[in-house]
């Protein structure tokens, strides 16, 4: 009989579990990755990235670290918007998958491999859940961007209407596993939405943006709380 894999089990992991889990999960989903994204937000998350970009404010040429990259769709957007995009990602399957044509690098983001106040701007797409130490990684990330550079980060978020909040429930808890078991690892995408319980509340997430460097942080909710767009200024 087959291991039990680190994400197919009742409870979340922590630690070094926790990475473990999220690097062979992505791994294993990245083949389709897109296709499952594209259907299970309506291509909603088209319009989310986009939005981030242009919440960035960068001139034309910044140079924008991607952490988390995934197949590379924010990198691609980042291209589209005149920006010179790095990917970076912790999962190398999801880096195989990547089309984007951005340079692309495995790495820990938690530890980049890259010199102080070196980019423009950082972006970062449906990942802080997925982090050990987000404390940490926005110290990390505060470390590598410039003075005046800019940060833009997606992510899920609990919707505050109690209707939306009770549908957004039903439809995260059980038709994105249905559709996710139907097309990709049935047991990633009933990982996926219990992974929202890592996030802190969008307060606390905006008190360690300001401990770790950055001003002006926005935190706005989109697509009625569904999602979370966090901007600030380093």
């Amino acid at each position: 009989m087959p291991a039990t894999r680190r994400w197919d089990t009742d409870h979340l992991p922590v630690g070094d579990e926790k990475v473990a889990a999220v690097r062979e999960m992505f791994d294993a989903i990245a083949p389709r990755y897109d296709l499952v994204n594209r259907i299970m937000t309506f291509r909603l998350d088209v319009r989310w990235r986009r939005r981030a970009i242009r919440s960035l404010a960068l001139p034309t040429g910044s140079t924008v670290a991607d952490l988390a990259s995934g197949t590379g769709d924010l990198c691609s957007d980042l291209r589209r918007a005149g920006h010179v995009p790095l990917s970076f990602d912790l999962s190398l399957g999801m880096l195989r998958a990547d089309r984007s044509g951005a340079p692309r690098v495995q790495a820990d983001i938690l530890r980049l491999p890259v010199r102080d106040a070196s980019v423009d701007g950082v972006t970062c797409g449906f990942a802080l859940r997925n982090l050990v130490d987000l404390d940490g990684f926005f110290r990390e990330v505060a470390r590598v961007v410039r003075p005046g550079g800019r940060i833009a980060f997606l992510d899920v978020s609990v919707p505050r209407n109690p209707l939306i909040r009770a549908g957004n429930a039903v439809y995260f808890g059980r038709v994105v596993p249905w559709i996710g078991a139907l097309l990709s690892d049935g047991a990633a995408y009933r990982y996926l939405p219990r992974s929202v319980a890592y996030l802190p509340p969008p307060e606390r997430l905006d008190e360690l943006l300001s401990v770790a460097g950055f001003r002006d942080v926005d935190h706005r909710a989109l697509s009625g709380g569904l999602t979370q767009l966090i901007v600030a200024t380093r």
